[in-house]
């Protein structure tokens, strides 16, 4: 009996007491290998302990102060760091506790940012169909994935939304990749002058797509057309990095891959990596300089923003990255896990694309390679690959309604940035057959 309300109400959940490395044990001393990082967010893995000792000596100094009253040296640090490190243009941080707070942060200074300017009429937000931003009101309008937004749909915001670039099922067969990326981004361009040229906030997009369509990245120089289409218009670039960012795709940014800098950016996940809620906005100077010559404040606020256990994981997270040189290994291992996968899938026939970057890998199943056809939803294949993947002390992300919200199954994995090339071959060898054993009792279609 349990008085927690879990994700499934009736699930009878293992129950985690410790880890270590890229392994968590249950209460029954079995132990499974974490290669999907949670969900992204466990990028050193358990129990380290120079993430642990930094926690110890931040709580023996200063556990929280409210920001309305104090700033800390940990979070103001942790700013400087970020900063640092950010893409061009970015000098401000708003530290939150989450993803799903960040993407509410960033559209609010969108919209802050157009009113201290005096352009009150721009309201718009466009994303794509299929991402994922939240599961807050704010977020969960912006983001795509039609299954989650379906019953909260009379409470969302109005926004719009275009295709996602997603090569594998929407790049046409004789398509260069530079005409399909010209064609993807275009589509915002058509948006923005069908819902008017001055009316629109900001584009919000995954550099690299994560839960809902599984590791997708951009096509040539999408990201660099996106960029120009927002400048033409005067549009806010907000890149939601909170899945595939800090390091997860091989850069500490996800968009230095793709050669561009965002106006807004969020972080999460990777950047305190689960050793606490810890999130954050980063924005450009410009922005600043809006609020800071006009209103003189954010309106906006939450009670931990900023809290200083959670400022000092994540920098003690970016402290371990760039002294241990681990963006190096994700890189390394990130090429190793492409290898390895496309030796145990490449012919294999319910599997039709094998794709991302770094640690960031996903396999897409179908039921037919030749049309792409997917499975039936009714199968649930993404649940079942889940189950037999536990079985075999495997963590891995599934996802189903890959295409549309309801068609398509992919398997996301997302491994510690500790992870060595046995530990992948393990990682490939326990999916193939989780994914095999799935196979075998669902008739494809």
């Amino acid at each position: 009996m349990t008085h927690i309300l879990h994700r499934a109400a009736n699930a009878m959940m293992p129950v985690a007491v410790g880890g270590r490395g890229i392994e968590l044990f249950d209460r029954n001393g079995k132990h499974y290998i974490d290669a999907s990082g949670g969900a992204a967010v466990s990028c050193l893995g358990h129990g380290h302990p120079d993430i642990i000792a930094a926690l110890h000596q931040q709580l023996d100094a200063l556990a929280y102060a409210h920001t309305g009253f104090f700033t800390t040296d940990v979070a103001e640090k942790l700013a400087d760091r970020l900063v640092e490190d950010a893409p061009q243009g970015i000098d401000h941080v708003y530290l939150v506790s989450g993803g799903s707070e960040a993407i509410e942060a960033a559209i609010k200074m969108a919209r802050q940012y157009f009113v201290e300017k005096g352009e009150n009429q721009r309201r718009h937000i466009i994303a794509r169909r299929q991402s994922y931003h939240g599961n807050t009101l704010g977020a969960l309008a912006t983001g795509g994935n039609e299954w989650r937004r379906a019953q909260f749909r009379p409470l969302l915001i109005e926004t719009h939304h275009i295709d996602p670039c997603y090569a594998y099922r929407l790049q046409e067969a004789r398509e260069s990749d530079a005409d399909y990326a010209a064609r993807s981004a275009q589509a915002l361009e058509d948006k923005i002058l069908e819902l008017g040229p001055d009316q629109v906030i900001a584009f919000v997009a995954e550099t690299v797509a994560g839960a809902t369509l599984g590791a997708v990245p951009p096509v040539a120089d999408y990201f660099k057309r996106i960029r120009a289409i927002c400048d033409r218009y005067g549009a806010l670039l907000i890149l939601d990095e909170v899945m595939c960012g800090m390091g997860r795709t091989g850069t500490l940014h996800a968009c230095e891959q793709d050669g561009i800098a965002p106006d807004l950016m969020t972080i999460a996940k990777g950047l305190g990596g689960g050793y606490q809620p810890v999130g954050a906005v980063l924005l450009s100077g410009q922005i600043f300089e809006a609020f800071s010559k006009g209103s003189g404040f954010f309106q906006h606020g939450h009670t931990y923003a900023g809290h200083p256990m959670a400022a000092a994981a994540g920098l003690a997270v970016q402290e371990v990255i760039r002294r241990d040189g681990l963006l190096k290994n994700v890189v390394a291992m990130g090429d190793h896990l492409q290898r390895r996968m496309e030796e145990r899938f490449a012919n294999h026939h319910y599997v039709g694309d094998i794709r991302g970057r770094g640690l960031f890998r996903a396999v897409e199943l179908v039921a037919d390679r030749d049309t792409k056809r997917p499975f039936a939803p009714q199968s649930k294949l993404h649940a079942q690959v889940k189950r037999e993947a536990m079985t075999r002390g495997l963590m891995v992300y599934p996802m189903g309604g890959t295409i549309d919200g309801l068609n398509g199954d992919h398997v996301l994995l997302a491994p510690p940035f500790i992870v060595n090339e046995g530990q992948v071959d393990v990682i490939v060898e326990r999916l193939g057959e989780a994914i095999d054993a799935t196979i075998a009792s669902v008739k494809p279609g």
